[in-house]
């Protein structure tokens, strides 16, 4: 059985603009909030890549790179600051200083790439280096990413440097009580800018 588009008039069969565009814009919410609700606690960073578009203006859609300085630019609003913002902040700032120009704008802006959440592992690993987290990855995890530990590692004395408002912070992480299930709050869920030693 065949469903009757909502835009359809059932009585007359008719064609309701009216509500083809109330089904649009429904559309339209539903997707912004979609992007929103696979990273609703993801806070944008330096590098991080987003997409945004206006409902009904193509010319407004584009991909855009978070600057150094955690900002973008963008047409008709002018500069936004995107760092330790949500999704859905971004998206709410851009729809407010539209409404200057366009009537009830419909933004959706979405990640396309977290480029800038990073941590980083050096020391004792099989490949140190940067580790670009999507969305997010705790201790044990980066230890894997970078190919585990050498023979040489004194993994009881791992230790990530945390940058935080009070300044740097020394958090201790113990390998051999947490691969067996003991003292699990020291495999904490990583941070951008965090750095793991392992000497």
């Amino acid at each position: 059985m065949t469903r009757t588009p909502t835009w359809i008039d059932r009585r007359t069969g008719s064609f309701s603009r009216s509500l083809w565009l109330a089904s649009c814009l429904l559309s339209m919410t539903c997707s912004a909030l979609a992007a929103e609700a696979t990273l609703p606690d993801y806070k944008l960073h330096a590098g991080d890549k987003i997409d945004v578009a206006v409902w009904k203006e193509k010319e407004l859609s584009r991909e855009i790179t978070v600057t150094p300085d955690g900002k973008f630019s963008y047409p008709l609003v002018g500069e936004i600051t995107a760092v330790d913002r949500t999704l859905a902040q971004v998206r709410a700032e851009i729809e407010n200083r539209l409404k200057k120009y366009i009537p009830e704008p419909v933004v959706t802006v979405s990640v396309t790439q977290v480029n800038g959440n990073v941590a980083y592992i050096i020391g004792q690993v099989n490949k140190a280096g940067a580790l670009v987290m999507n969305p997010a990855i705790n201790v044990m995890q980066a230890l894997s990413l970078s190919g585990g530990t050498t023979p040489f590692a004194k993994v009881d004395s791992i230790i990530i440097i945390r940058n935080g408002p009070g300044g740097q912070q020394v958090l201790k992480f113990r390998y051999s009580q947490v691969s067996e299930g003991n003292r699990l709050e020291q495999n904490i869920q990583l941070e951008s800018g965090d750095v793991i030693i392992v000497p």
